[in-house]
């Protein structure tokens, strides 16, 4: 198997050291940029660690492998760091490729703590072994969905992408809207041209467009077809799936990209610990750290804790889950079952709608919490 090396920064092999895995996406198709921050937070919880005396007296080391979006290649990976004799798995922030990588560790008896992906069905089974700290799908979206109610949205279109991620999305929106007399229409962002989407959304009569879509593309360039179309003057563009968290996403639309809101999950205000962090994820970064990165950094705190009280057996992490209470960058943490989800569940992380500002698109506007 041609696994890429630990990147720059991540920790060296060392026999004495407690290894964790982390799956994190670093090239294409795979999101890098998340998967950057999703890292910077990894190895800064690993640095601060290691800095007050490891695990024991035994250095964390941090075992990184690139995903890149492919799900055959993270559970490949999985197999490659059980073999390495990790204790357990973390990060990952595509929801397709961390489905593959939790069905393998549950298979292996690996413990996986999944950092950022979202999906509702991470298993299709419940299991013991996998928890989360990204909050389910269905609780964000529907956070959205009564966003856009509340805006006044009842006909509403989303362009889409064939995948399983983009198609849960469209049922929970669908779902939580048709109570309230509000549609969802679909149109394919592959078999529409920019252009040609733009017209098919004037004919649905939507007041506001949901890019569930890749970024860069397709979703740049029907956010500026959008925009530059005076019959969708007054269409709301919006991105649930989070893409204007990131900087590339200023960088490539600039005005355009503002007032497009999306989830978001941070605090309104963060706590002493969640402003440390940000200094040091802002210095590590050289810009604005994503809730990625602190979804990064808290899933450290956490399997350090559970790696202090438990020892690095897989058997002993993996019961742990439901007596987790460790203090992270957005809150207490703790762990529980929650119907519908099949995985040890952080219920409480926040939820945000936000946007860029118009009038300043590097500041976000805070619309809906929840």
């Amino acid at each position: 198997m041609n696994t890429p090396p630990s990147p720059p920064g991540a920790q060296r092999t060392d026999g004495s050291a407690v290894r964790i895995g982390a799956l994190v996406p670093l090239t294409r198709p795979g999101w890098a940029e998340a998967g950057q921050h999703l890292l910077a937070g990894l190895e800064l919880g690993v640095r601060e660690v290691n800095d007050v005396g490891g695990i024991g007296g035994r250095p964390l080391e941090l075992v990184v492998r690139d995903a890149a979006a492919d799900p055959e290649k993270a559970a490949a990976a999985v197999d490659e760091l059980a073999r390495l004799g990790v204790a357990a798995l973390a990060g990952e922030y595509h929801s397709v490729v961390a489905r593959a990588a939790a069905a393998r560790a549950d298979a292996l008896g690996l413990p996986f703590l999944c950092s950022s992906a979202v999906l509702d069905a991470l298993t299709d089974r419940p299991t013991d072994r996998v928890a989360r700290l990204a909050p389910a799908q269905s609780h964000g979206w529907r956070l959205y969905a009564d966003f856009l109610l509340g805006a006044g949205h009842r006909r509403i279109a989303v362009a889409t992408q064939p995948s399983v991620y983009w198609a849960s999305g469209t049922g929970i929106l669908r779902d939580h809207l048709a109570p309230h007399g509000a549609t969802v229409v679909e149109l394919d962002a592959n078999a529409l041209t920019p252009t040609a989407l733009c017209d098919a959304l004037v004919d649905s009569g939507a007041t506001a467009l949901l890019l569930l879509v890749g970024h860069p593309g397709p979703a740049v360039p029907i956010v500026k077809a959008v925009r530059r179309d005076q019959r969708l003057a007054e269409v709301l563009i919006g991105a649930p799936a989070g893409q204007p968290e990131f900087a590339s996403w200023a960088a490539l639309l600039g005005d355009d990209g503002a007032a497009i809101p999306f989830l978001r999950y941070l605090p309104e205000r963060l706590g002493p610990l969640g402003a440390r962090v940000e200094t040091a994820l802002r210095e590590r970064l050289a810009e604005a750290p994503s809730f990625v990165a602190f979804e990064g950094y808290d899933t450290i705190a956490v399997l350090a804790d559970v790696l202090r009280s438990e020892g690095a057996d897989r058997a002993r992490i993996a019961a742990s889950w439901p007596h987790v209470a460790v203090e992270g960058t957005r809150g207490k943490i703790r762990f529980s079952r929650t119907p519908g989800i099949s995985v040890w569940q952080w219920t409480r992380p926040p939820v945000q709608v936000v946007d860029r500002d118009p009038a300043q698109p590097d500041r976000f506007r805070v619309l809906h919490t929840g």
